[in-house]
Order: structure tokens, then C-alpha cells, then sequence
């Protein structure tokens, strides 16, 4: 390969480098601040998102996104580091994220902050990347009460159904009444080296 041919082989990289990151970036600009129009058009036709209270059709979390939003729901995404990998026309990203969220635990008003990853499976079609599964994988999380000085009684019982890297975003909403997962990938153990391996399949396959 030319000199020439590798540096437009680079720049074609780089470019659908560029285009996965905006879309992952563009995804949490229009979740939170409401604009579901650019959110679907993000996702792939069979796009499909798992969280703690949802796994299912992106079309149908968009819509129950929206719903929550309707009802004063207070969720954030901060993004921090980013890479992915790309082959072909398929491409696993990886994105530092920590979600914010506000509501009442017990009658208090309370912060719950969970960091984690946003680990997406993207496929180009045409000239772009559009997102075909996001799965959260939640690393360590917290609970603070917004008002100085007050206490959430937390029922020990409830707390150790989830795993220890969502388990305080769990109790926030199945208090609530979500419906919430148990079983989804933290830092380490069985459930994200099974994300892993069969994210790499999934990734040769293409």
C-alpha cells in the first residue's frame, strides 16, 4: 500500500472514529434535554438498550423515556473517556459515563450517582454509525440526601438484592415502583466477561 492510500485508509479511520464518538456524545445532549427526535434518529431500525429499568426495543425507551421526563423525572449523563474498535462495518465504543440522579428515598430527597460504562454496538450504514445495542455496565454507585443533615433509612434487606455497582440507582427505583434488573455487568465477575466475549463474536462476525 502507497504512502497515499494509507494515509486516506488513516483518515477514513479517524473519520468513522469522529462519527462514533459524536453519536454516543450526541446521545446524552438530546436524552436530557428532551429532544426524542434526535434521539431515534441515533439508533438503528433494530436498536435495542439495556439499564437497570429497561431492556427492549430502542423505539419503546425512547418512549418511556419521554413519559418520565413528562412526569418531572431528573436524570443526567456526564461522559468522560472514549475508545472503540472497528471492523468493517461494525464497531464496539466504550464511554466513561456517570448518570445523576434526583428523587425522593423514603420521604427524603436524595442524589444517587453511578459510574459506569456505556458499551454500544454500532453498525455503518450508508456513510453513517448508527446504534444498534447500548448496554450499561455499572462500576460503583452512592446515595445522598440534597438536604444537609438529613438521613435515609436504607432497608439492608432491599439493598443486597442488587449487585454492589448499581445497588443504590436499584433502590431508588424499584422504591419508586420500577420494575429493576439484578443481574446486570459491573466491574468484574461472570455477566460482563459473557458482554465481552460476546461482544467480540459479535465484532468478528461482521
Amino acid at each position: 500500500m502507497n504512502s497515499i492510500a494509507m494515509e486516506l485508509t488513516e483518515l477514513e479511520r479517524l473519520s468513522d472514529l469522529l462519527k462514533i464518538k459524536r453519536a454516543v456524545e450526541s446521545w446524552v445532549i438530546y436524552r436530557d434535554r428532551g429532544d426524542w427526535e434526535g434521539l431515534r434518529a441515533l439508533w438503528h431500525k433494530d436498536g435495542i438498550m439495556v439499564a437497570t429499568w429497561f431492556d427492549g426495543p430502542a423505539h419503546e425507551f425512547i418512549e418511556a423515556s419521554k413519559q418520565g421526563w413528562e412526569r418531572g423525572s431528573i436524570v443526567h449523563h456526564f461522559l468522560g473517556a472514549f475508545e472503540a474498535r472497528i471492523v468493517d462495518n461494525r464497531a464496539i465504543a466504550q464511554t466513561k459515563v456517570i448518570l445523576s440522579a434526583r428523587a425522593p428515598v423514603h420521604g427524603v430527597l436524595s442524589d444517587i450517582t453511578c459510574t459506569g460504562r456505556f458499551y454500544d454496538r454500532f453498525e455503518k450504514v450508508g456513510s453513517e454509525w448508527l446504534l444498534l445495542r447500548r448496554q450499561v455496565i455499572y462500576e460503583k454507585d452512592r446515595l445522598d440526601p440534597v438536604q444537609h443533615g438529613e438521613r435515609v433509612d436504607i432497608k439492608p434487606e432491599l439493598l443486597d438484592r442488587f449487585p454492589q455497582g448499581y445497588r443504590h440507582l436499584a433502590y431508588m427505583q424499584s422504591n419508586s415502583g420500577q420494575p429493576v434488573l439484578s443481574d446486570l455487568p459491573g466491574l468484574r465477575g461472570a455477566a460482563v466477561e459473557k458482554l465481552y466475549r460476546e461482544s467480540d463474536e459479535w465484532l468478528q462476525e461482521g
